[in-house]
């Protein structure tokens, strides 16, 4: 899995692609998530859309950054879900658990 982020004020976001199976590369994200919200973060934007692949320990990734933000009172959004990781989203039913959008411009403001 391949990732970049970027801190925008309270905002954090995550560029996902590859497949997300936890490896080393979770622990690494999990890190900058921990930094993120250090520096006051409450928002989390995930995009995904170049997500090919996502297993149980991807799941407990991404289930551990939403359970960091939600603490501190912020929110978790995963944004445009490819078709095979959004089948997945609703067989697991986290699609109840996380926001997931299409555009930042769905967040409210």
């Amino acid at each position: 899995m391949n990732f970049n982020h970027q801190i925008n004020g309270s905002k954090l976001s995550i560029r996902l692609s590859g497949d997300l199976i936890g490896e080393d590369n979770g622990a690494a994200v999990i890190e900058i998530v921990n930094n993120a919200i250090q520096e006051k973060a409450l928002t989390c934007i995930i995009d995904i859309s170049e997500l090919r692949y996502i297993n149980s320990t991807g799941i407990g990734v991404l289930i551990t950054i939403l359970t960091k933000f939600r603490n501190k009172g912020g929110e978790v959004y995963l944004m445009k879900p490819s078709e095979n990781v959004q089948k997945l989203l609703v067989i697991t039913k986290l699609n109840a658990i996380f926001q997931i959008i299409q555009s930042e411009a769905e967040i409210a403001k």
